[in-house]
């Protein structure tokens, strides 16, 4: 019966979640003979290198032994790299992947603006999702490879990456850019690991994610059941949640390319972050759904619903007091303190964000010792810092001018 439930509702959730949250497919591919863009099936290396741009492949080893992919875009199209240029690290948010800031066009894609702009350009993987999903003694097929959360990405893979980055570039700091689940990971280790946060030059937060208890998207309703371990693990198992598969393909190829009825669409865009109707490219969303859910773990999952009950930006709770004792030698999970953080940081947060809730980062803006910058956003919502048509304009051309100046390059 456990094996029923879990198959009937990962598949209504899988396809609730593609054709629902990441876009409409009202105005589109109305039949098979129109061609799916083939960036559908394209990898990360294969979007870049698709593009004209260089493409490199690199492995992270964590101090857990997680094996994490890494790719990096050394220069522009022009295969002439500047001197020195400013180090770039961009780091996804929860359930997505490297490709998230190449998605886009060209010209409306994080990624490949900020290699135009000159800069050294770094994309990371959190452990767990397509790209990541290696380990130096355990199996995607055991327990043990899937026992962790954000935390031990914010423990392990974090410093793993910033690390390895500087080595190979010879840098002594670089800029770190985050998104949701990528800022909430550089909020927790720059505020505990003072060392590692001297290492980043500016830290450039986008749809900013710490305290989680305002949030207004529907999702909030099953909170309560995904953080009952015991219910939540009994459905799901102690593995991997939402991989990335072949089922992507198959969604993107023959699900999104059909007109579905309008009041569905219409009330289930705002299942997961709010949606900005006018920001979102319509040819896009079968490689948006091809590539997105990317995978994570089901405790990383759970971490997120704990901080949504508690209302705090805590480490995992492992369950019992006993058990985090054996963590924490206490009996309740600790608390990250953002005070603690010296790293400069910018913000980029918006209006109508259901999952980095303006209530939310009200509650963590006067925390923060050091804000460079702090832009809000009229109307934007959580996807909107990946994908809005407006990106260039409202987001991204700021930010990168904000790098040069801070790094001096007037260009």
């Amino acid at each position: 019966m456990a094996a029923e439930l879990y198959c009937t509702f990962w598949i209504i959730l899988i396809v609730q979640y593609k054709t629902l949250v990441f876009g409409s497919t009202l105005n589109f591919r109305k039949n098979l003979d129109e061609p799916i863009d083939q960036d559908a099936f394209r990898n990360a290396s294969q979007l870049i290198t698709s593009k004209g741009y260089p493409c490199e492949e690199h492995e992270v080893h964590t101090a857990d032994g997680f094996i994490l992919g890494l790719q990096r875009i050394p220069n522009g199209k022009s295969g002439l790299a500047d001197t020195n240029p400013p180090v770039i690290l961009v780091q996804h948010g929860l359930l997505t992947s490297s490709t998230c800031w190449l998605d886009n066009l060209v010209n409306e894609s994080l990624g490949y603006l900020l290699a135009d702009a000159g800069f050294d350009v770094w994309f990371g993987n959190s452990r767990g999702n397509v790209y990541s999903r290696k380990h130096e003694k355990y199996s995607p097929s055991q327990r043990e490879f899937w026992d962790w959360s954000w935390d031990e990405m914010a423990k392990y893979d974090l410093p793993a990456t910033i690390n390895y980055i500087l080595k190979m570039t010879g840098a002594e700091q670089l800029y770190y850019i985050g998104h949701s689940q990528g800022t909430e990971i550089g909020f927790a280790q720059f505020s505990q690991d003072q060392d590692l946060g001297k290492k980043v030059k500016l830290f450039i937060a986008l749809a900013p994610v710490a305290f989680l208890n305002n949030i207004k998207s529907p999702i909030r309703y099953l909170m309560p059941f995904i953080s009952d371990a015991e219910e939540f693990l009994a459905l799901f198992g102690e593995y991997d949640f939402l991989p990335n598969t072949n089922i992507n393909r198959w969604l993107a190829q023959f699900i999104c390319g059909f007109k579905i009825p309008e009041f569905l669409c219409e009330n289930i865009f705002f299942i997961f972050g709010g949606f900005d109707f006018k920001q979102m490219n319509m040819t896009r969303v079968p490689v948006y759904v091809a590539h997105n859910p990317a995978g994570t773990s089901t405790f990383n999952i759970m971490h997120y619903a704990q901080s949504y009950t508690s209302g705090n930006f805590q480490m995992r709770d492992f369950g019992s007091s006993e058990e985090n004792m054996k963590h924490y030698n206490q009996t309740t999970p600790p608390l990250y303190d953002v005070t603690k953080m010296q790293t400069p940081v910018a913000l980029y947060s918006g209006t109508s964000d259901w999952l980095g809730d303006p209530e939310d980062f009200a509650r963590l803006l006067p925390l923060l010792r050091n804000v460079r910058r702090n832009k809000v956003i009229e109307g934007w919502e959580h996807l909107d810092f990946l994908w809005a048509i407006d990106g260039p304009l409202e987001c991204y051309h700021d930010l990168i001018d904000l790098i040069k100046k801070d790094s001096k390059k007037l260009v």
